[in-house]
């Protein structure tokens, strides 16, 4: 594997690594995660992964990563197919089933099509076979770091408007769903059997509560709202 490439040789990932004074705490930082039995193929993927200013952390098994505490952190992992115990599909498919879609890359000197076939549908950000280029690697890592900010940042956006309809007296939910479904002042005065005049109350606590600065914001943050707790709201 081709892992003598360092950052002198990548100026434009030497250009965007963070200087000192613009580091994020640790816990922020994106962390590629390598999980490979082989103590040199992890020894070269920290090296060609710092050189891209990125943080790396290694297992020698999917089990090891499990116990540890780094699942949360922001990143990516990069993870051998066959390995002593549960296997790198095996994980991205615990991963997925435990809701933590993490971005996986692949990474293997034993891929066949039927297995790079099951982990892209299954979300896998690409598939690499040994020897694989570094830039090759390193744009994958690129993409899956991106991937998990965007799916951090709509998580977080999720989280908030939760905690915001919670806020809501049940009145209010029940204007909110009303409202999210195109209804009328007056066809929710009658729905509801509440006047119109109460309805516009509860609609502006509404839209103060859910700091939505016109109804298409509170539809925006409506549908992004767990399934069951729109169903709720319309019970």
């Amino acid at each position: 594997m081709e892992v003598s490439m360092r950052v002198e040789q990548l100026p434009h990932l030497r250009r965007s690594a963070p200087s000192s004074s613009q580091r994020r705490s640790d816990a922020e930082q994106p962390l590629v995660v390598i999980v490979d039995d082989d103590a040199s193929v992890q020894e070269a993927l920290s090296e060609l992964i710092l050189s891209a200013g990125f943080q790396p952390v290694c297992f020698s098994s999917t089990r090891a990563l499990l116990d540890a505490d780094v699942l949360d952190r922001p990143g990516c992992l990069i993870l051998d197919v066959r390995m002593p115990g549960a296997s790198g599909l095996d994980l991205q498919r615990h991963l997925s089933q435990t809701g933590n879609p993490k971005p996986v890359i692949f990474l293997t000197g034993h891929g066949d099509i039927p297995m790079t076939v099951q982990a892209m549908k299954a979300g896998a950000v690409d598939f690499l076979t040994k020897p694989v280029r570094d830039q090759t690697l390193l744009d994958a890592v690129i993409a899956g770091v991106a991937m998990d900010a965007l799916r951090r940042a709509a998580s977080a956006v999720v989280k908030l408007n939760i905690e915001r309809v919670e806020t809501l007296t049940p009145r209010e939910r029940e204007v909110l769903c009303q409202v999210a479904r195109g209804r009328l002042n007056k066809q929710i005065a009658f729905d509801l059997g509440i006047s119109e005049v109460t309805v516009k109350l509860h609609r502006g606590n509404v839209m103060r509560k859910m700091e939505a600065a016109s109804i298409g914001e509170l539809i925006r943050a409506w549908e992004t709202l767990p399934a069951a707790m729109r169903e709720l709201g319309q019970a």
